[in-house]
Formats: C-alpha cells, sequence, structure tokens
C-alpha cells in the first residue's frame, strides 16, 4: 500500500535547515514504506495568505495546501525556532485547518533552532498544537542544531543518527495505524451494504 506523507516546513526563508531536515525525514521514512510525498512550504506560500483571516478567502495555491495537510496518511511538520516556539506563519497556515481532519493522523515532530535548549520546542509548543486536532504526535521528535548542517545540507552523523531512530520508532505505529483505518473502514462499508434500501414508495409506519 502506498501512503501519502506531506512535509510541512515552517521556514520564512530559503535555502533552509528545516526545508532540509523535513525532505531527509521523508525520504528516510520512504525507505521502509512505498510512499508518495509533497512539501508544503512557508517561504513560498507567506505571502498568499498573512493577512488572511477566513479560509473562504485563501488563494487556490493556499487552499490546496491545507487540504493536502487534511487528507495526508502521514505528517511530518518542523518549523525553525523563534523566541522559543514555531514560527507565525506556521501555526496561521494550521489555523486554517479542519478542528477534526487530523484524528489519529500520525505526525513526526521536528525543529532546528541555534541553541539546545529550543529542543523542548518538540514538547512544549509541537504536542500541545496536535493535541487540539486530536492527532497522533510520534514518540520521538527530531531537534537539530544549527552545527549539525554544512550549506544548508545534514553533515553530522549524530543527526543522522537521531533521524533514523525517530523514523525506524515511527513505522511500525504508522503500520498499525494504517491498518487500523483500513479495518475501520471496512466495517463501515459493511454495515452502510447490510442496511436494506428502502423503498420511497412504502408507507411510512409512526410509532404511537
Amino acid at each position: 500500500m502506498t501512503i501519502r506523507i506531506v512535509g510541512v516546513a515552517g521556514s520564512l526563508t530559503a535555502p533552509s535547515r528545516t526545508i532540509e531536515l523535513v525532505e531527509q525525514i521523508v525520504a528516510e521514512i520512504g525507505r521502509h514504506l512505498s510512499v508518495e510525498s509533497e512539501i508544503v512550504r512557508v517561504d513560498e506560500l507567506g505571502p498568499a495568505f498573512a493577512g488572511t483571516l477566513h479560509r473562504r478567502d485563501l488563494t487556490s495555491e493556499v487552499e490546496r495546501a491545507v487540504v493536502a495537510i487534511e487528507t495526508a496518511d502521514v505528517l511530518v511538520v518542523a518549523s525553525p525556532v523563534y523566541r522559543a516556539s514555531f514560527t507565525g506563519l506556521f501555526k496561521h497556515l494550521f489555523d486554517f485547518v479542519d478542528q477534526y481532519a487530523l484524528v489519529d493522523t500520525p505526525v513526526l515532530l521536528a525543529a532546528t533552532g541555534g541553541s539546545e535548549r529550543h529542543a523542548l520546542i518538540i514538547d512544549h509548543q509541537f504536542r500541545p498544537l496536535f493535541a487540539f486536532f486530536s492527532a497522533l504526535t510520534l514518540p520521538l521528535g527530531v531537534y537539530a542544531h544549527d552545527s549539525d548542517f554544512t550549506d544548508y545540507l545534514i553533515s553530522s552523523p549524530r543527526l543522522r543518527e537521531r533521524l533514523e531512530k525517530a523514523v525506524a520508532k515511527a513505522v511500525p505505529l504508522i503500520r498499525s495505524n494504517l491498518a487500523e483505518r483500513e479495518e475501520i473502514a471496512r466495517t463501515l462499508a459493511g454495515l452502510v451494504e447490510a442496511v436494506p434500501e428502502r423503498d420511497p414508495r412504502a408507507p411510512v409506519r409512526l410509532l404511537a
């Protein structure tokens, strides 16, 4: 089975360590599973929705990005750290995502920053955000320090090891999650088929 992975990179500029991190995590998942992938880049969408308040006013490009997020089988999300949190435009993008679209969707969390102290963003900022959506945040996040990159490409063996470990822990949960979803879908389809179609001409009986 091929799964749809959507990466969301919250960087405001390019080239970007955050974009590189998202792309490498998505690629690593692709080494374990059959995937179709798409990367949503906030730096490309930013001017198109920065001042937008309502989803109905989004451009078609941003609307496509939101729909891609809502319909993903797996999300990989990352942001550079600003003021101990993710970027404002990263959060603003998720302001347009339907509250119930990500229920039980596996989400692998990642971030980049200039200080090891910022690693807490994964547990103190990302997990609460995706808890609101009732998404399934995967157990290991990936935090990368600026020194883990050379010319915006991953050069640190330690970061590569952490990335691979996070994906290795995530893959069994992703497989289990998708199998459970398929089983629920089959069950619901069976229930629909089992309900006899009512003849519209038949009289309606009202209970006393």
